[in-house]
């Protein structure tokens, strides 16, 4: 069961599942088959930045020190699935892009910031940073 649960196939499952309902949820004012759309579309949107969010924060990691390793690659990886999300969503013209993101991005936010810190403790930062 535990090997389940650090699987990063369960982890990319779990977020297409999550994040695809949350943007039906989100566009269900909207006539079918645009909700059904924006949930399948941020559903392969969450997947995918959750299979590259972890390797980016390692790969940036690796390219800073001191204060800045600290707040650049968080910064940057949310930069960029935030630049994401809204071209994607907009280009397949989503009805609710903001509210369709919102959640997605938060939490994919949430982790790259807490992931970051646990990397950058691991990596033997000098203490008093």
């Amino acid at each position: 069961m535990r090997k389940i649960l650090q699987s990063s196939v369960t982890h990319v499952l779990f977020a297409f599942c999550a994040m695809g309902s949350w943007a039906l949820f989100a566009n269900w004012g909207h006539p079918m088959p645009k909700p059904v759309y924006a949930g399948i579309v941020q559903g392969l949107m969450s997947a995918t930045i959750t299979y590259f969010l972890k390797r980016t924060i390692e790969a940036l990691q690796t390219r800073f020190d001191g204060p800045s390793a600290l707040w650049l690659p968080p910064l940057i990886a949310a930069s960029a699935g935030l630049a994401m999300l809204l071209t994607v969503h907009t280009l397949v013209g989503t009805p609710e892009v903001l509210k369709t993101i919102a959640l997605p991005f938060s939490v994919a936010a949430t982790y790259a910031a807490i992931y970051n810190f646990i990397v950058y403790k691991q990596r033997g930062a000098p203490r008093g940073e």
